[in-house]
């Protein structure tokens, strides 16, 4: 039997969402001061761009609205996990630091593609 879904907030890609943004914060930490304005903040407002669209879409109450602002969350992600990558290649992190946001990001991006799949079918996640 599914949980009932009384808002955004219980949806679990949401809260994975807000885990991975949580994670990237922490990342960020550690980065060179001199980037506050370049790759600090890009990965930040990335991150946080994800559970602020599946949020923002939930509450458009319109299923195609809905879809359109998960769609723009997987665009996010890929942005994102983009901005890690190249954290890496440039030495500002190193792989294995960044080992839980990359499997964060796998983790969202398969839950993003089944909640827009069920949507686009007609199961509307808020009478699950």
């Amino acid at each position: 039997m599914a949980t009932a879904i009384n808002s955004y907030q219980d949806l679990t890609v949401w809260q994975r969402s807000m885990d991975l943004a949580v994670e990237c914060y922490g990342l960020t930490k550690e980065f060179p001061k001199e980037e506050i304005y370049g790759l600090t903040s890009q990965v930040r407002r990335s991150a946080a761009s994800i559970a602020a669209n599946i949020a923002e879409g939930y509450g458009r109450e319109a299923t195609g609205a809905y879809v359109h602002h998960l769609k723009i969350a997987q665009g996010s992600l890929k942005e994102l996990e983009t901005h890690l990558i190249l954290s890496a290649r440039v030495g500002m992190t190193t792989v294995s630091q960044t080992q839980l946001a990359h499997s964060l990001i796998t983790e969202v991006a398969k839950m993003l593609r089944s909640l827009i799949r069920r949507l686009q079918d007609g199961q509307d996640e808020r009478e699950n």
